[in-house]
């Protein structure tokens, strides 16, 4: 029978090792001309995450615990580099040293997502696999804002004159603010709050508003792909944001299956 920590380990790093790859993309492109070397340097690391995937190709669930989290190890060290990478660009930014197309929003949500996938490496090289209560409430504080980032991306990015859908990202980017206060609450008024009932009732609240978010992503990447709206979004930014709220739908479920065992 296939380890569980060797099976979630190749899951987290096939999804997040193609998310590294693209944020390193998505911030080549929003750099401008003169900024040679921040290129370069995010084509290295796009490199990188590709080499990844191919040592991936080489598991199996099957495969050897300590070669996995031998594995672990050398990705961790990926992910913590394009981690300091984003941190450095970020900076930059923010002192004025450099201008570009990249909101600074964008480049702190993209190295803490690098910060998590780092962190869920080391988790599993330490036997952390099931979640533990308070574990459920700070992994939806962290996906709750990633969606709200998502929702002020989008509305930021879509043409002006889009009113429709840009009113759309919005409301969403509004409604997910005010999910993740409430998870922030949640998280204060720890243990107490670490109750199957309260715990169920936040996980299905947010698992509805997701659903509902990575339903409005997909319609706005089909219409991208198309051609069929105006807008600065990249085809693979669209479904970038779309993969990662199916993703968020998966933890959830995850996280529901554990209570109910615990």
């Amino acid at each position: 029978m296939a380890n569980p920590i060797v099976v979630r380990s190749l899951d987290e790093i096939k999804f997040w090792s193609r998310i590294m790859k693209e944020h390193a993309l998505f911030l080549s492109l929003g750099f401008t001309y003169e900024q040679k070397q921040l290129i370069a340097e995010a084509q290295q690391f796009i490199a990188l995450f590709e080499r990844i995937e191919e040592k991936l190709a080489r598991f199996t669930i099957n495969s050897e615990l300590s070669q996995v989290q031998a594995f672990n190890n050398e990705v961790y060290q990926a992910a913590a580099a394009i981690w300091s990478y984003k941190r450095k660009v970020l900076g930059l930014t923010l002192r004025c040293e450099i201008r570009s197309n990249n909101f600074p929003l964008l480049i702190d949500h993209i190295s803490r997502e690098a910060a998590y996938f780092a962190n869920r490496l080391k988790d599993l090289n330490s036997g952390i696999l099931a979640p533990k209560p308070e574990a459920i409430i700070e992994e939806n504080v962290f996906f709750l804002r990633i969606m709200a980032d998502h929702a002020k991306f989008i509305g930021h990015l879509l043409d002006p004159s889009e009113r429709k859908l840009v009113e759309q990202a919005r409301e969403f980017s509004h409604d997910f603010d005010q999910l993740v206060f409430q998870a922030v609450d949640l998280d204060s008024m720890q243990p107490e709050s670490e109750t199957k009932p309260i715990l169920s009732y936040f996980l299905n609240e947010n698992k509805v508003s997701v659903a509902s978010l990575r339903d409005f992503k997909k319609t706005a990447r089909e219409l991208i792909e198309a051609c069929r709206i105006k807008s600065n979004i990249h085809p693979l930014l669209a479904d970038h944001t779309f993969r990662e709220a199916e993703r968020f739908l998966e933890i959830i479920d995850l996280f529901e299956t554990s209570l109910k065992k615990a």
